[in-house]
C-alpha cells in the first residue's frame, strides 16, 4: 500500500467531514445566499490543495462577475479553480448522483444539466442568465468533457449565449499541471474510462505537482459564436506559452 497516498486520504477525508460541518453550522444560523455557498466552496477547495500538498500558481486576474470558460483536464479543475475564486460551477447530471462530491456540488451552487435534454439546456441558459447578474461569476467547461491536454477540443456554443445576449464579460482560464519526476501533465489527466476511484488513488499517490492556472482579459462579444472561437483560441496559446512554474 502506498503509505503517501493513504496518509493523504485520511487527510482529505477528515478536511471533507469538516467542510460539511462548517456548511451546516452555517446552515444553522440561516440560509445561505448562493454568494456565501460559493465561498464556501473556495473555502472548502483551499483547505482540499493544502490537504494534497498541490502548489498553484495564478495568472492575471481572476474575473468578479460574468462567465467563465476553462480548458478540462479533471475533477481537480473544479477544486483549483474554486480555490482561485468563489464561482457557480455548471455541471453535467452525472455528477449530481455522486456519493459525496455531488452533494458538496449543489451545496456550492452548483448548476446541473442534462445534456441530451434540450429542455435542460434552456432551463440552465436561464438559470445562467440569472446568475449573471450576481457579483460572482458562473464557470463551465465548454468542451464537454475532459481530455488527455493533447489539445483543446472544440467548444460548444449554447452556454455562452445568455453573456453574449446579456453583454456579460466572458473571461477565458486556461488550466495545466507540471508533475515532478518527469511525469507528463497526462498522467494526472482523467479522461476515457478510467474508474473515479481508482485516478484518485493514482493522484494521492502522486510525489508533488503543481497548477497553473492563466485568466485572460474580460471581453464582450457580439454573440455566442465568436465568443466560442475567441475564448479557444485564447485558451489554446495560454496552454502553449509553458512558463516555468516556481515553487
Amino acid at each position: 500500500m502506498n503509505l503517501r497516498a493513504t496518509r493523504r486520504a485520511v487527510a482529505l477525508g477528515l478536511s471533507l467531514m469538516l467542510c460539511v460541518l462548517r456548511y451546516w453550522f452555517s446552515r444553522m444560523r440561516g440560509p445561505l445566499t448562493l454568494e456565501q455557498r460559493a465561498l464556501w466552496l473556495q473555502s472548502a477547495a483551499r483547505r482540499i490543495i493544502a490537504v494534497l500538498g498541490i502548489h498553484c500558481h495564478i495568472q492575471g486576474e481572476p474575473p468578479r462577475q460574468g462567465l467563465v470558460v476553462a480548458n478540462h483536464l479533471s475533477y481537480l479543475d473544479i477544486v483549483i479553480l474554486s480555490a482561485a475564486m468563489p464561482c457557480f460551477f455548471v455541471a453535467k447530471t452525472e455528477i449530481d448522483r455522486w456519493p459525496f462530491f455531488g452533494k458538496a456540488a449543489r451545496c456550492g451552487g452548483t448548476i446541473f444539466i442534462d445534456r441530451s435534454s434540450r429542455a435542460s439546456a434552456t432551463d440552465v441558459a436561464r438559470q445562467i442568465a440569472d446568475r449573471l447578474k450576481l457579483p460572482v461569476p458562473v464557470l463551465f467547461f465548454p468542451e464537454g468533457t475532459s481530455t488527455d491536454g493533447a489539445r483543446v477540443l472544440r467548444f460548444h456554443t449554447s452556454l455562452f449565449e445568455p453573456a453574449a445576449a446579456g453583454g456579460a464579460p466572458v473571461t477565458a482560464a486556461s488550466v495545466r499541471y507540471v508533475l515532478e519526476g518527469g511525469q507528463q501533465e497526462r498522467d494526472l489527466c482523467w479522461y476515457d474510462d478510467t474508474h473515479f476511484l481508482t485516478h484518485l488513488w493514482k493522484t494521492l499517490a502522486a510525489s508533488g505537482f503543481s497548477a497553473v492556472v492563466h485568466f485572460g482579459e474580460h471581453r464582450v462579444y457580439p454573440d455566442r459564436w465568436a465568443a466560442a472561437i475567441a475564448t479557444h483560441d485564447e485558451i489554446t496559446a495560454m496552454r502553449e506559452c509553458r512558463t516555468p512554474v516556481l515553487r
